[in-house]
């Protein structure tokens, strides 16, 4: 019996992915999708070690470019040189996904709407509607 489920993430999503780069501009790459992802990520070090946390910030430039980012399992912040990083993997839920401006919009008018029935309500009750 042949599989014929898709198992890949969709397209254009993270989560789920892994990043093995190749080279320096390759590494650079996933690290900025890793700070605009809003969710855990994995980083697995050159010497094995893994470390699943949220990325707050890179710096990409300098004599040892580095990433930084919040443990999940402790807390203060950790940083690691680039050069140490072997993958990247998109282990954590993305909180953005499935969000977007149209949702948004649709939430604030829906809000907004409540808000006239409230303030059209409590005029009524006061004989003013």
């Amino acid at each position: 019996m042949t599989d014929t489920k898709n198992h890949a993430p969709e397209i254009g999503r993270l989560e789920g992915r892994v990043f093995r780069p190749a080279s320096l501009a390759e590494l650079s790459e996933a690290i900025e999708l890793a700070f605009d992802y809003r969710g855990d990520i994995t980083v697995e070090l050159k010497s094995g070690d893994q470390v699943t946390g949220y990325v707050f910030n890179r710096t990409a430039t300098g004599e040892q470019p580095t990433i930084e980012l919040f443990p999940a399992t402790s807390n203060g912040t950790l940083t690691i040189p680039f050069s140490e990083v072997a993958t990247i993997a998109f282990t954590g839920e993305d909180t953005a996904t499935g969000k977007s401006w149209e949702t948004w919009v649709a939430k604030k008018d829906s809000d907004r709407q409540r808000e006239v029935d409230r303030v059209a309500a409590d005029a009524k009750a006061r004989g003013h509607l």
